[in-house]
This record gives C-alpha cells, structure tokens and sequence, in this order.
C-alpha cells in the first residue's frame, strides 16, 4: 500500500458520465479519495449518501470527494443517480488502479474500503482504513 507521505500515483480513469478525471490535472484541491467495494451495497450506499451529506463542509475546506470501485460506468452511473450524488464516481475495472494503492481486496474482485487523504500537491496526508459506515437508526 502506498504510505502516508508520499505522493499519490497518478492515474487517469473515467466518471460516471464516461470522462476523463486525472488525479495529478485536478486544480491545487485538497482531495478525499476514497476506495469502495461494490456500488448499490448497503455498507457503500450509506458511505456514498455520507459523503454527499458532508460534501458542503468538505467544500468550505477546500476539497472534493471523488470515490473509486471496480465497477463498469453504467453501474456507478445508475449508483450516483440513485442517490443523487453530488461527486464524481471512478471506474476502475481493471483494478490497476486499486492495485496500485494497494487496496485490492484477497479475491481480487473488488477494493477494500479505503480514503485517503490528499493534499493540494497530491501528497498522501492521511490513510483511514477499516471504517464502517454507520447504520441509520
């Protein structure tokens, strides 16, 4: 797994919308880049709906949330509809990019849930691993 401190490895993947997003061309911006498993789960949907709910605040310091899975475009495409998110989506269906951060899971199918937390220079300032999404009660 890349390490807190180092620089993020670039890549380029697409949105939700088929775009391009490359993480080293994105304006100086601090950046919650976080791994998931599998949209329409009920753990990622309720990670998905936190960060659309915090997106503001996230906003007022300067940064963006962009979300990664191994999932095809159509299926983070209906997940970021579903929920009406407010953020781009990733699509890294390869798994090279999940490789490279060294967040694939043992079954090699899907990403461990993962964020990290990247400064405006692309520098890896914090990794927060094993965090489960709360249940709503």
């Amino acid at each position: 797994m890349v390490a807190e401190g180092e620089i993020a490895p670039d890549f380029e993947l697409p949105d939700q919308d088929g775009n391009p997003f490359r993480l080293h061309a994105q304006d100086a911006k601090f950046l919650v880049l976080y791994f998931y498993p599998r949209a329409m789960t009920p753990g990622c949907t309720r990670e998905a709906a936190r960060f659309n709910e915090l997106l503001p605040k996230f906003r007022e310091l300067g940064a963006e949330v962009v979300g990664v899975s191994m999932d095809p475009v159509p299926r983070i495409k209906r997940f970021a509809e579903k929920l009406g998110l407010r953020f781009r989506l990733l699509s890294d269906v390869d798994g090279k990019v999940t490789r490279t951060y060294g967040v694939m899971k043992s079954s090699g199918k899907s990403a461990e849930r993962v964020t990290f937390i990247l400064d405006k220079k692309k520098r890896i300032m914090r990794i927060l691993k094993n965090i489960r999404p709360a249940e709503k009660h």
